[in-house]
């Protein structure tokens, strides 16, 4: 079974249910993310209640979801020497995801997904170690045995790391993943985005609706169209109406689930699990959208970004009907 690689922040999720003013009184941008420091982070937790904690990271939630539907995923990271980096190495290898974990003196890293009543998520994010991974730190040892590359957009805040993998990942014959993450990462780290895109380094690019307006300037069709000439392959992700897959000059559209969605922090994460689930088992690509779809409905329907067992028992059916079909 082809095998993939997931880059990425190690951060801890901590879930908090908030008011439209709440999010209001930040100063930030509803549904974005923004980078904050240690202080901040102490002070925005002085203002919620009832956390939930949950080890977390996009692209962590990804691997974690790939193992989960029975694909094979390896994940590369750093974490604080500390109770919370214990607990989040723990959560890769007790979900059958492999792991090349470095620690430093650093406290691992936070993000604070604070969810409002319609179940959007506005994220505030304290790299901590995570961000001190350094590309001397990464051998081509990890990228062996491997076929796929996926990478966080949040990477982008670390463009010698982001590039350094890229290089291996070419060196060693792996297709590269790339998923925008946030409209904040395209405004701020455009420049490191359009290098990847000029040295046609990106085989599969990943961007929900608002991602893909800032990266194309236009919306859905026409931005998946103007995304497959950056990549072999283009994924537009348009929430309840599903999404937008592009190859070439052909536009796919998958629907998803009606389902209540509860909080929607870790949908993209899973959705593109899904999808890598079918990709790396050679899928026609409307029937990756279909897990994908599948795989994020089952995650918006609980808070935070881990599907339940029992969501995995269906979705086990869902992938065993899809590779039937």
């Amino acid at each position: 079974m082809k095998k993939a690689i997931g880059v990425g922040a190690a951060l801890v999720d901590l879930v908090a249910s908030v008011s439209e003013e709440w999010v209001v009184r930040q100063k930030k941008a509803k549904g974005g993310m923004s980078l904050i420091n240690w202080g901040e982070m102490g002070h925005i937790l002085g203002n919620v209640e009832k956390l939930q904690i949950i080890p977390g990271g996009s692209a962590s939630n990804t691997m974690i979801g790939l193992s989960r539907l029975g694909g094979l995923a390896r994940f590369i990271c750093k974490v604080g020497n500390d109770d919370l980096g214990d607990v989040y190495s723990q959560n890769l290898y007790s979900n059958g995801v492999e792991g090349h974990i470095r620690k430093n003196a650093t406290p691992t890293g936070r993000v604070l997904s604070a969810v409002t009543p319609d179940a959007q998520r506005t994220m505030f994010t304290y790299l901590g170690a995570s961000a001190e991974l350094l590309p001397t730190e990464i051998s081509d040892t990890p990228f062996y045995n491997a076929n796929a590359l996926y990478l966080e957009g949040y990477l982008a805040y670390n463009p010698s790391l982001l590039l350094h993998c890229v290089q291996a990942a070419k060196n060693n014959g792996l297709e590269v993943v790339f998923d925008c993450g946030s409209f904040g990462v395209i405004k701020d780290c455009r420049f490191i985005i359009d290098k990847l895109i000029e040295d046609n380094a990106i085989d599969i690019l990943i961007a929900n609706e608002d991602e893909a307006c800032a990266l194309t300037s236009v919306e859905e069709d026409l931005a998946c169209m103007e995304m497959a000439k950056m990549a072999k392959i283009a994924v537009v992700k348009i929430g309840r109406k599903g999404s937008i897959i592009g190859e070439k000059d052909n536009l796919i559209k998958v629907s998803t689930p009606e389902v209540k969605a509860i909080d929607t922090t870790g949908a993209g994460d899973l959705w593109a699990a899904g999808f890598l689930y079918g990709y790396l088992n050679d899928w026609p690509l409307e029937r990756c959208g279909e897990l994908a779809s599948a795989t994020a409905s089952e995650v918006i329907q609980v808070m935070g970004p881990i599907v339940p067992d029992a969501g995995y028992e269906r979705l086990i059916k869902i992938r065993d009907e899809i590779a039937s079909k």
